[in-house]
């Protein structure tokens, strides 16, 4: 005689139909994730080529935004550096437009223009912080008091009532430096007094000798002299300004090859992680629409027992 126990074919059945939701859920996040494991213990002895892969991949990602924060910021600067050599290069053109012209009823108050927009161009900040004031970012690098009694005084004119032209200057020694890869720093960042003592000295020298002798009206032949060796000054202060566009255009080539690199090298581990982890979508689905079955045969199991009675086999 067939013994059955109803206790047990509901326990059997009930763990069937238990590992099958298990084999199903697994196969679901499997295609939803596309992924073979969400965690590093899913992927056994591979965990740790994986893990390790994940590192370099976050290392270099992290070089990479470096980079790109890097190169946003020697662009910015090579904006201000133009400015400030525009401005000395429009200098000289104003004295040699007021020699030739043997007047100067406006030069003052155009070299006063351009020495502001000197000074715009070494207060340039980028992301809300001052590029050229080297650890002091939150200061304008470039800051003129006021002149006590003399409210209306142009900024020329603050810049000679000062005991020399680096009085002007507010920023510290320290330069902006990065890690652009493992075994690559760069000092980045240049400083405002470096890059316009020259150039203030010469405004503030003209400024000085406008207010002993006014530069305004005919020009006198001691006064052709003087200016023509600003001229010289502008042209020599333009070309150093010239010389650190370069050299920050240098670093922006560097730190363009680092990125082309970088972004090769993360492709390159993108491309043998995704290898290991990433799901055969194909497979996947079959194991999914062969979970799927397989619950349906458990359930419809369960559902069978339901009706099974004692009095089948004694009749």
């Amino acid at each position: 005689m067939t013994r059955v126990s109803t206790y047990g074919n509901y326990q059997s059945a009930l763990l069937d139909l238990m590992s099958a939701q298990s084999r199903m859920a697994d196969a679901q996040q499997k295609v939803n994730t596309k992924k073979n494991a969400t965690d590093l213990v899913g992927f056994g002895r591979g965990s740790e080529t994986v893990s390790a892969l994940m590192t370099s991949q976050t290392r270099i990602q992290t070089f990479i935004d470096t980079n790109k924060t890097v190169t946003a910021r020697l662009e910015t600067q090579d904006l201000a550096m133009d400015r400030v050599a525009d401005a000395s290069t429009a200098a000289r053109q104003a004295i040699a437009d007021a020699i030739a012209a043997g007047r100067m009823d406006t030069l003052m108050g155009t070299l006063n223009s351009l020495f502001m927009e000197a000074q715009d161009g070494l207060n340039m900040k980028h992301q809300g912080k001052y590029l050229f004031g080297g650890g002091v970012t939150d200061r304008a690098p470039v800051d003129l008091p006021d002149i006590p009694g003399q409210p209306g005084a142009s900024m020329m004119a603050k810049l000679a009532a000062l005991p020399d032209e680096s009085a002007a200057f507010h920023n510290d020694q320290l330069k902006q430096s990065s890690w652009l890869d493992e075994n690559v720093s760069m000092d980045t960042g240049f400083l405002a007094d470096a890059m316009g003592s020259e150039l203030f000295a010469i405004f503030r020298d003209i400024q000085l000798e406008h207010q002993t002798t006014p530069l305004d009206g005919k020009m006198t032949d001691a006064q052709k002299v003087f200016l023509t060796t600003q001229m010289g000054r502008f042209e020599a202060a333009a070309k150093g300004m010239v010389e650190l566009q370069a050299a920050n255009g240098g670093m922006q080539n560097r730190v363009d090859r680092l990125l082309e690199s970088q972004e090769a090298r993360k492709i390159s581990i993108d491309t043998i992680l995704s290898g290991k982890t990433d799901a055969n979508m194909a497979e996947a689905v079959t194991e999914l629409e062969l979970a799927q079955i397989s619950l349906q045969a458990s359930a419809q199991v369960v559902s069978q027992l339901r009706q099974v009675s004692l009095l089948d086999y004694l009749r």
